[in-house]
C-alpha cells in the first residue's frame, strides 16, 4: 500500500496566523487551547524562506521549543535554507542568530534527521526550560504534544487558523527511522486525544515533562495528508540526539 507522507511546517505568502493540531470531535476545543497555555517553551518561528519549491522568497510560520536561555530546537525542514529566523515569545520577539542543521538531514528522505538547533544573542526568557529525555522506553507511553499550527478535527482534517497555541495527548505507537510514531486510528484513547498539524513542525513531544519528540511530519494510506481519523503523525526522537545537543550547545 502506497502511504503518502508531508512535512508539516507552514509556508505563508503573507504574515497569516496559524494554530495548532486536529482534535477529537467530541471534545470541548477551550480544553486543548487552555492546555496550550501551559507550554509556554513552545514558541512560534518565522522568518524567510529560500527553499527550491517557490521562485520567490516567502515567509513561513512554524513551532519551535525554547531548550535553554540561548537556545531552540525546531524540525530542520522548518529552518532549510532560510534567513532572518525570529521566535516569538508573548509580544516579544528573539532574533536567532545562528542555525545548525544535523549533518545527516536530506530534505529528500522524510522522517530521517530533521532536527536544527537555533542560537540567540540575548537570552530567551521563560519560566521553564525543558530538559531532554534520555531513556528509549517511549513505545506504549501516553505523550503530549504541543505546536502552533492548523486546526480542525480528526473527522474534517485541518481547516482554519487563528493564532491560539493548542496542545494535547496521544500514545506512541511504535518508533520508525529516527522517529516517533502515534496515529489516531482507534485503539485506547487518551483524554485530549490529538494529531499534530500543518504549521506545527518543530513544535514539542513531551515524555513526564521531559521534551522526547520534536514534530515532523504526518502520514496517511488515503493519500491526504490532513491530520484526520487514520493518519499518522511523525516526531524526531530526541534521545536519538541528545549527543549531538549537548556538543553543539557547549555543554
Amino acid at each position: 500500500m502506497r502511504v503518502a507522507m508531508s512535512f508539516l511546517f507552514l509556508l505563508l505568502v503573507n504574515a497569516a496566523l496559524s494554530i495548532a493540531g486536529t482534535i477529537d470531535p467530541s471534545t470541548p476545543d477551550h480544553k486543548y487551547r487552555e492546555y496550550g497555555s501551559k507550554f509556554e517553551s513552545v514558541v512560534e518561528i518565522t522568518g524567510i524562506c529560500l527553499c527550491d519549491e517557490r521562485p520567490e522568497p516567502h515567509k513561513f510560520i512554524a513551532s519551535a521549543v525554547v531548550i535553554k536561555p540561548k537556545w531552540i530546537l525546531t524540525a530542520a525542514h522548518v529552518v532549510n535554507n532560510t534567513k532572518e529566523v525570529k521566535i516569538k515569545v508573548g509580544d516579544k520577539e528573539y532574533e536567532i542568530s545562528k542555525i545548525i542543521i544535523n549533518e545527516d538531514f536530506n530534505k529528500e528522505n522524510l522522517g530521517f534527521h530533521d532536527i536544527a538547533l537555533g542560537y540567540c544573542e540575548e537570552d530567551i526568557k521563560i519560566g521553564f526550560y525543558p530538559k531532554i529525555y534520555e531513556k528509549q522506553d517511549e513505545i506504549g507511553k501516553v505523550v503530549c504534544m504541543s505546536g502552533w499550527g492548523m486546526t480542525g478535527n480528526f473527522s474534517t482534517g485541518y481547516n482554519k487558523s487563528d493564532g491560539i497555541r493548542r496542545a494535547g495527548s496521544n500514545i506512541v505507537d511504535r518508533t520508525e527511522r529516527s522517529c516517533l510514531i502515534c496515529s489516531v486510528s482507534g485503539g485506547k484513547k487518551t483524554e485530549l486525544e490529538f494529531l499534530i498539524a500543518s504549521g506545527d513542525s518543530g513544535g514539542g513531544l513531551f515524555l513526564n515533562g521531559k521534551l522526547a519528540g520534536i514534530n515532523s511530519f504526518v502520514s496517511a494510506a488515503d493519500g491526504k495528508t490532513n491530520s484526520s481519523y487514520g493518519d499518522e503523525s511523525g516526531h524526531t526522537r530526541v534521545s536519538l540526539y541528545r549527543k549531538w545537543i549537548e556538543r553543539n550547545t557547549g555543554e
